[in-house]
């Protein structure tokens, strides 16, 4: 799996997810409101905490922005024979 949420990304799946399933939990919802926001609280937590979304996988998104590679020292052109 390869890493597909960028760091805000996460930042809001894991916020949004820890509320749901305190609100859900705690029974600030109740019935079939309260299952509804312990699942969807479960799986933005999991998909925050591993930076890897089935759903932007599935439509070939992506919000994660690699570093870009370190360079190393300058190379001399190699001459031509």
């Amino acid at each position: 799996m390869t890493r597909n949420e960028g760091t805000v990304d996460r930042i809001i799946r894991i916020v949004v997810g820890v509320v749901l399933l305190v609100a859900g939990i705690l029974g600030w919802v109740t019935g079939a409101l309260m299952w509804v926001f312990i699942v969807i609280g479960a799986i933005a937590l999991i998909t925050g905490v591993i930076g890897w979304c089935g759903v932007y996988a599935l439509f070939g998104i992506s919000t994660y922005k690699a570093a870009p590679k370190a360079e190393g020292p300058p190379q001399e052109p190699k001459p031509a024979q």
